[in-house]
């Protein structure tokens, strides 16, 4: 089959920048296993487990009504506290945090103990609706007397 010159010129354009077009991070996918924990009652953290496996991450996902300890033993300020907490990577991650914020985690690997997306927004990954605000999501600081810092908005 020939092609008419404008499409080969066009195919040959296209095939040259490909290499340099931005691809997604793959520091999720090559995290390991996460863990993902959350209340036996809750359905949103499934999805927001699906959420994170379509993204490339490898979670297993631990039913348990111990998770105000969890939380606890992983330094999850109350203020900060959402439905579900997943391990990964040596950070505790906290909520619905959009899996794009969680590879850049991954990736950057700052020395913090993670990140937080507070309460259930409307919208975010796992939950229903509409995205009505900015996603904030809050870097949990190593030293626990520290206050948290916008980690990203998204």
């Amino acid at each position: 089959m020939r092609l008419p010159r404008r499409s080969a010129a066009a195919l040959l354009a296209a095939a040259a920048v490909a290499p340099l077009a931005p691809s997604r991070p793959r520091a999720a996918a090559d995290a390991g296993e996460a863990v993902l924990y959350k209340s036996p009652q809750c359905g949103c953290c499934d999805g927001h487990a699906d959420h994170l496996r379509r993204n490339g991450l490898r979670i297993r996902v631990v039913e348990t009504h111990d998770l105000p300890l969890i939380k606890q033993r992983h330094g999850v300020p109350e203020a900060l506290e959402g439905c579900h907490t997943t391990l990964v990577g040596g950070y505790v991650v906290e909520g619905h945090v959009p899996a794009g914020v969680l590879d850049r985690l991954l990736a950057e690997r700052p020395a913090i103990r993670g990140i937080s997306l507070p309460g259930m927004p409307t919208g975010s990954p796992g939950m229903g609706g509409r995205k009505t605000e900015p996603f904030v999501v809050y870097a949990l600081p190593l030293d626990p007397a520290a206050e948290p810092a916008v980690y990203a908005v998204e």
